[in-house]
């Protein structure tokens, strides 16, 4: 196993996207690079799909991750964001195919478990955790900033998870959350 691994964590969003690149050295996390990229809402949307896509690409040429962590889609009533963030995460699992570097899909609940403890965290709380895990004066803004880096840490974690008798409690949670998550499917 290496002695630090980088992944590079992706809030899929149409308006939105937040990029948050880490390196995780044993259970350490360290920031190396978080942005949002942006397209406008007035936008036709192949040129939101080409923005974000490139934004997203020039993230992943410049930082050149092992792994990449995608917020996987959840069903919501609104559809079109819904469709938004499926588009986005096709474009992102595209780029990482053709590079060759594994992805994961993180549930929103997964990543609140792994940085908070607490599954059903709320979006300050997870921002709070972030700032705190990175060693941050603040916590990065927007919350797709905080977000992307969140799942970053999450699948940090989860591909070096230690043993139980050595994590710590988020990680513990973390460990029960994805258990849990195995289960159902």
């Amino acid at each position: 196993m290496p002695a630090s691994v980088r992944v590079l964590g992706v809030d899929p969003g149409l308006t939105r996207c937040g990029v948050g690149v880490i390196d995780v050295e044993r259970r350490t996390p360290t920031l190396v690079h978080v942005e949002v990229v942006r397209s406008e809402p007035d936008e036709a949307i192949e040129q939101r799909l080409l923005r974000i896509g490139r934004g997203v690409e020039a993230a992943i040429d410049e930082h050149r991750p092992d792994a990449i962590a995608l917020e996987r889609v959840f069903a919501q009533a609104n559809l079109r964001s819904v469709m938004g963030v499926a588009q986005i995460s096709g474009i992102v699992l595209r780029a990482a195919a053709e590079r060759g570097i594994p992805v994961a899909m993180l549930t929103p609940s997964e990543v609140k478990a792994a940085v908070t403890g607490y599954g059903a965290a709320d979006k300050q709380q997870v921002a709070e955790m972030v700032r705190r895990l990175l060693r941050l004066d603040a916590a990065p803004k927007p919350a797709d900033a905080a977000d992307a880096l969140a799942i970053a840490i999450a699948e940090g974690w989860r591909t070096r998870v230690p043993r139980a008798s050595t994590s710590t409690p988020a990680q513990q949670a973390w460990a029960a959350a994805e258990a849990a998550a195995r289960s159902r499917r």
